[in-house]
């Protein structure tokens, strides 16, 4: 700016064109901070996030006495396939059941014709009245029987709550619900035996 007589101020045309809108990009702008802005030789642009692949057979499997951490392990991914959906689902297990029972939890089982072993819970509000409480069974439930659902393939199982299963810890939890599975696979293994020797 030149300071003329009058108290006045000029500013001249070249330098006001060049303020004028100058948040809008232009064809041809600054090479040199395209230059500045792109990454270094021999690197791309960064990432947000990284994805680690683990192998399955290397996989680290977390204690069950936390079970939340097991929740985002692809290993043991609870998918819609896995699950009992409906009521129909649910009818036809009580219907012709198998029941494993200890003072936690009272396990149904019954065969399916999908070969895949699938999962339904009732989860009573009646023995079990805290929302969080509720909700660290059923995590407990899915873990253990995503870790177990080879062994009961075939195999549709409903898990209800006892009262006593509130004040269980996660190791009381999941060790029962072991047991549990063993028996739902070994009623399944007499009743194919049953099947061959009648037909």
């Amino acid at each position: 700016m030149n300071q003329v007589p009058g108290n006045e101020t000029y500013v001249s045309a070249k330098q006001n064109q060049a303020r004028t809108h100058p948040w809008v990009s232009r064809p041809h702008g600054d090479q040199s901070r395209q230059a500045r802005s792109q990454a270094p030789a021999g690197q791309g642009p960064r990432a947000a996030y990284a994805v680690i692949r683990v192998r399955a057979d290397t996989a680290v499997v977390p204690s069950p006495d936390k079970p939340s951490t097991l929740a985002g392990n692809a290993m043991y991914r609870f998918q819609k396939g896995k699950r009992l959906l409906d009521a129909a689902a649910f009818g036809r297990v009580f219907k012709r059941a198998t029941a494993s029972r200890d003072k936690w939890f009272t396990v149904l089982s019954a065969d399916n014709d999908c070969g895949s072993a699938r999962l339904g819970l009732a989860i009573s509000k009646k023995h079990c009245r805290p929302a969080t409480d509720r909700n660290r069974i059923k995590r407990i439930i899915r873990e253990s029987f995503r870790q177990h659902q080879a062994m009961l393939a075939g195999l549709d199982i409903v898990v209800i709550n006892r009262p006593e299963a509130r004040v269980g810890s996660n190791r009381e939890l999941f060790d029962s619900l072991r047991t549990h599975w063993q028996r739902c696979e070994q009623a399944k293994h007499r009743r194919g035996k049953q099947d061959l020797t009648n037909g």
